[in-house]
């Protein structure tokens, strides 16, 4: 027998309540009215037996009348009431249920729109909707990763592919150059698994922040003097300027430093010998502090600034091959993880481009 649904079981409830109400009523009726009524006739000097006995039993038949009657209409009554507010509580219940079961087959585009029963079931739905929005911005990110990750495994496993059968053939010596090209193959894939593992967790909100109180300008010199042998190495001046005063914030250390390395990175890659890049750190108004990192280097196409920050994008000279491809995605989505922005601004190629890390102030 296929068990009552939610519908059935408050409708059976509001009847078991509306029998345990008439019986109560009648009980009580019973008991109280009779004598009340035989009070009443005694007091008002109705003496006659009967008289008063015909009375009394023209009363006790009108109240059982008067309550069965009153019984069938409450029934009806509360009938027809139960049914229409047992629909509009079920009704959300049942369209929840439908979209867990969407869910449960693999499809997050569901659509849960508040209907406005009362603020728990808001609430229900709200956080369900939240919870689907989730799963679908999950499974598009696991999908594009997947993707993104099969395109960009294909070059380093067909290099060491290659190398590997010509160096077994005879065709290539097994020296140095060899062992070279392909250890920098495998240290290309370490990076892009490391990469990957921070974006995918970025992605799905599962990125952990071990939140403490920073002095940006501290930070910020710390990331340049770890960067600062890559920057002698290549010739290029790193200057660093930071404001007074600057306010303590609340940051996950080790990721703004993250951010910073990528920034510092993916400027020496563009910034030519000869060339400067400059670090800075100010109050930009009372809710928020700006760090920069700008070059002298190669520029980005204005139409090109926003996506540099995609993922594996190599369309113009912004990305280079010698990264993962994903050290500004990563950037930016730490950035967003501590509520704050990363954008690019360039005049155009040849001039240069600055990175600007905003973070609020608590």
């Amino acid at each position: 027998m296929k068990p009552a649904g939610l519908q059935g079981r408050l409708m059976v409830a509001q009847l078991l309540v509306l029998l345990v109400a008439g019986v109560a009523l009648a009980g009580v009726a019973a008991l109280v009215a009779p004598p009340l009524f035989h009070k009443h006739l005694a007091q008002a000097g109705m003496n006659d037996p009967h008289v008063r006995a015909h009375t009394e039993e023209a009363f006790a038949q009108a109240l059982g009348t008067a309550l069965i009657a009153g019984a069938v209409a409450a029934v009806l009554a509360a009938t027809v009431a139960s049914v229409l507010v047992i629909r509009r509580v079920a009704a959300p219940v049942g369209r929840l249920v439908a979209a867990a079961r969407d869910i449960t087959a693999g499809r997050y585009g569901i659509d849960v729109r508040p209907s406005g029963t009362d603020t728990d079931f808001a609430r229900l739905e709200e956080a369900f909707a939240t919870m689907a929005g989730r799963l679908e911005r999950t499974e598009r990110a696991r999908q594009q990763l997947l993707a993104d990750l099969a395109h960009e495994l294909r070059t380093p496993v067909a290099t060491l592919v290659a190398y590997v059968d010509a160096v077994e053939d005879g065709v290539l010596p097994a020296d140095a150059t060899s062992w070279q090209v392909m250890r920098d193959q495998l240290d290309r894939l370490g990076r892009l698994v490391t990469d990957l593992s921070v974006l995918s967790a970025v992605d799905e909100d599962a990125l952990t922040l071990e939140r403490e109180d920073v002095d940006p300008a501290a930070v910020v010199a710390a990331a340049a003097a770890a960067a600062a042998p890559r920057f002698a190495n290549k010739a290029v001046k790193l200057d660093v300027h930071s404001g007074r005063d600057l306010p303590v914030l609340s940051l996950d250390r080790h990721r703004i430093e993250q951010i910073l390395a990528n920034l510092f990175d993916n400027a020496l890659r563009h910034t030519p010998e000869g060339g400067t890049v400059t670090a800075s750190a100010r109050v930009l108004d009372r809710h928020r502090v700006r760090i920069s990192v700008k070059d002298t280097g190669e520029g980005i196409a204005p139409e090109r600034l926003e996506a540099i920050f995609e993922r594996f994008h190599r369309a113009d000279s912004a990305r280079s091959a010698a990264g993962s491809g994903l050290g500004l995605t990563i950037a930016r989505g730490l950035a967003t993880a501590h509520g704050g922005t990363l954008t690019a601004t360039s005049a155009g190629p040849g001039q240069g481009t600055r990175f600007d890390l905003d973070l609020p102030v608590p």
